[in-house]
């Protein structure tokens, strides 16, 4: 029979090891964080497959003051374009929509194209994006939005 505190470090290294699982992975799961530009707030990404993500913010806008910001986008990443001997630095790209509150109602469509660096042995990522897109309200016009960020990936 095992002693009681053999069980304990056992049962210790099982619940570490199950936790740990996909710490390091930063394309599985889902990421929560900041970006920091038009618009600035909060940041998500989900993860769809090892290439496609769905990316979303909640934020708000410096250019057009008092509105509140979000979006949806789809994302697929390629990892083969840029190089780098630690981490990843995938090019994406990808085609999304957005909506805007404030005394008019906004909506339009964006169309993301960044890089994020995902560092290895950590949970984390930073990204850099532009978004040029078509905003169809309040009225009809081209518009450019972007920023970096961080997020940590659970």
């Amino acid at each position: 029979m095992l002693k009681l505190n053999t069980m304990k470090k056992l049962f210790f290294i099982s619940i570490v090891s199950l936790f740990s699982l996909g710490v390091f992975a930063q394309d599985s799961g889902l990421g929560l964080g900041l970006i920091f530009g038009e618009p600035t707030g909060l940041s998500a990404k989900m993860w769809t497959s090892e290439r496609t993500a769905i990316d979303a913010a909640v934020a708000w806008s410096f250019s057009t003051p008092g509105w509140f910001h979000v979006h949806a986008d789809f994302l697929i990443h390629n990892y083969d374009i840029i190089t780098v001997s630690t981490g990843k630095l995938p090019l994406y790209y990808g085609v999304g929509a957005y909506t805007a509150f404030s005394s008019d109602f906004g909506l339009g469509a964006r169309v993301p194209l960044g890089l994020a660096y995902q560092f290895e042995g950590a949970p984390v990522d930073i990204f850099a994006e532009l978004a040029p897109g078509l905003a169809l309200l309040p009225a009809l016009s081209f518009y450019i939005g972007g920023g970096i960020g961080a997020r940590y990936f659970f």
